[in-house]
């Protein structure tokens, strides 16, 4: 291990000086720190987390809170998670990832332990439980996603009120005006999850505008699932030519139930998904859709927790507009018999 004495000797000044280099507390030369620096890269020095942490000074660590639940696609999750592992990276800061659905007292362990330097909280619920606490620290947080009241947070997220208009605004120009939304699992709305419920706001708002009659059903995902809420959806809604999907799992039992029932995609039944590209592009009919940026959001929530811990940015809430891609999912809806 390389000693900060060490740094101090190669670049010709006192351990002092290195010291002040890595805290900041006091105005070093700029010629000065970049020889410090200079050292610190080529010796490979690294401040000890734990001596940093003793002594009041940043541990350079991130507190990641993703309670990874099975009524989520945890791919998207990962994807966001490792967005913000590398561009922490890149701003010098690691990354601690809690995933237990621990709540308020996971945001109590990091705020009173000082392990973390600030926090993202993910899987934010409209009345999120953890809120009150993050407004009672001094300690910054970006949420990744979007609670009823953002009052005295930071946020990014998809638009996903404006995303749901986007799909039914799809569809309805094409002329479809029965329309089932097959929605993520019913515990995933019992939670009021922000990016299931907003998304639903957005369609429900948007079909009321353009004279779309909208059914909305959650589901659980998996074939035997699909199957009993498609029997639902065609039992209380024969005439229904378009579907909103909102539901990786669900994506592919329905373009097979579909199928199976004579429905062609979508000379009979067009379907739009919100999903990855990746879904989209390898169901077995490439769907329109609307994709979730995760890795944009998860490089804008460490920017702008950055921004925070340097003292350059307050508050604000930033919303991805979304971006609807057009594939073969979608079609003309069919003539009345």
């Amino acid at each position: 291990m390389v000693t900060l004495a060490e740094v101090a000797q190669h670049a010709g000044v006192s351990a002092s000086t290195v010291s002040y280099v890595l805290s900041g507390k006091r105005s070093i030369s700029a010629t000065t720190r970049r020889r410090v620096e200079q050292s610190i890269r080529e010796l490979g020095y690294h401040p000890n987390a734990g001596a940093r942490a003793l002594a009041g000074k940043r541990s350079n660590i991130i507190a990641l809170m993703i309670p990874l639940r099975t009524d989520l696609y945890v791919p998207v999750m990962m994807e966001i998670a490792i967005a913000v592992a590398t561009t922490a990276r890149a701003h010098g800061y690691d990354v601690l990832l809690l995933t237990g659905e621990e709540g308020p007292d996971a945001v109590r362990r990091v705020t009173g332990s000082g392990l973390a330097d600030a926090m993202i909280l993910m899987d934010v619920e409209l009345e999120d439980e953890r809120l009150p606490l993050l407004r009672g620290t001094e300690q910054p947080s970006v949420l990744i996603g979007l609670p009823a009241d953002t009052d005295g947070l930071t946020c990014v997220d998809l638009d996903w009120t404006a995303t749901g208009a986007l799909c039914v605004e799809q569809l309805a120009a094409l002329g479809h005006r029965d329309v089932a939304v097959i929605g993520e699992a019913p515990a995933v709305y019992e939670r009021h999850t922000g990016f299931a419920e907003r998304t639903l706001d957005g369609l429900r708002s948007r079909s009321r505008e353009l004279g779309v009659r909208l059914l909305h059903r959650p589901c659980e995902g998996g074939y035997d699932a699909m199957a009993s809420t498609l029997a639902r959806v065609f039992d209380e809604r024969p005439g229904t030519t378009g579907f909103v999907v909102q539901n990786e799992s669900a994506v592919e039992p329905l373009l097979a139930l579909l199928r199976q029932q004579g429905r062609a995609v979508p000379e009979d039944v067009s379907v739009v998904a919100v999903c990855p590209d990746q879904v989209a592009t390898q169901a077995s009919v490439r769907l329109t859709s609307v994709p979730v940026p995760a890795q944009e959001m998860g490089r804008h929530a460490v920017e702008l927790l950055v921004a925070k811990l340097d003292g350059r940015e307050g508050d604000e809430v930033v919303l991805i507009a979304p971006e609807l891609t057009v594939r073969a999912s979608s079609g003309p809806a069919p003539a009345a018999s």
